[in-house]
């Protein structure tokens, strides 16, 4: 077993990221070949059912299970998650290999298109763009993807510089190594912790963007099952059924948190100086 799976696993806050990732994930995957009912097709005589047999979560207001519905939304919720992810990382190293490995102008050129990207909110372009194109999931992946992955080159930009003035960097260009090549031997595994974390956290954010739009309007269609577009839907009718609110609440919520331990966790097991500060920590001794 590699050293990082070890450490991963070790931790208490990995165990939990990795058990909550991998069950939204298998959930997703099962719901693609079958769910307890079809989550598009409504039971006027049974709407409003307890938690119980055969609704083990219960109903909506026209009768749809409401666990069948948390099962398909998993679905938009890993493609969201990972095609915003996608986005957000090659976004994110192409400009901060641009901002950091070219000549002066470009870099600085670089530095100015990130720091006016990053001062538009990116759930703010997404309602634009939703506005302009019409309410998709590919609106909030694309909006969600290329916003975040100005966040990740700002942050791994600074890390990219400092790392290219290390020897082995200068002793690999000295060899006839490129700067593709260097950037893909030395430069990107060294940042690879800082950058983990600011991917999980992007697709953490993603998970609450496509659900605060859907909730809105602006996210998911009307044929596709999501888990904001479910609370929408439920949450007019919090004072009389209040249980019904708190399944999708607590399937987002533990989506986000399980995502961001991961990627803190993830950091953790892959950052050597973590590791080494560690080692050093220096215990005074108690003189008599």
């Amino acid at each position: 077993m590699p050293r990082w799976l070890r450490v991963l696993l070790s931790s208490a806050t990995g165990w939990f990221g990795v058990v909550i990732v991998l069950l939204i994930a298998l959930t997703a995957v099962v719901s693609i070949f079958w769910t307890p009912f079809d989550p598009m097709i409504s039971d006027i005589r049974g709407r409003w059912a307890a938690p119980g047999w055969p609704h083990l979560l219960g109903t909506d207001g026209t009768g749809r299970d409401i666990l069948s519905l948390l099962m398909a939304g998993a679905r938009t919720t890993v493609f969201v998650a990972i095609g915003a992810g996608i986005i957000a990382t090659i976004v994110g190293v192409l400009l901060a290999a641009l901002g950091a490995l070219t000549a002066r102008w470009m870099r600085e050129t670089v530095a100015v298109l990130v720091d006016i990207l990053i001062a538009f909110p990116v759930l703010m372009i997404a309602m634009m763009i939703s506005a302009v194109w019409g309410g998709s999931l590919w609106v909030v992946v694309f909006s969600v993807g290329i916003g975040f992955g100005v966040s990740i080159a700002r942050v791994t930009r600074p890390e990219l510089r400092r790392v290219q003035k290390s020897d082995f960097v200068l002793a690999g260009r000295a060899s006839g190594l490129t700067s593709g090549q260097n950037l893909a031997r030395h430069l990107l595994p060294n940042v690879a912790p800082v950058f983990i974390v600011q991917l999980s956290w992007s697709m953490a954010v993603a998970v609450l963007a496509e659900a605060g739009l859907s909730y809105l309007g602006f996210g998911a269609s009307l044929g596709e099952a999501s888990w904001g577009t479910l609370l929408a839907d439920l949450q007019r009718y919090i004072g009389v059924h209040p249980l019904t609110v708190v399944w999708p609440g607590l399937a987002i919520t533990l989506t986000v948190l399980g995502l961001n331990l991961l990627g803190d966790a993830l950091r953790e097991a892959t950052d050597p100086t973590l590791s080494r500060r560690a080692a050093q920590v220096h215990v005074p001794e108690v003189v008599a």
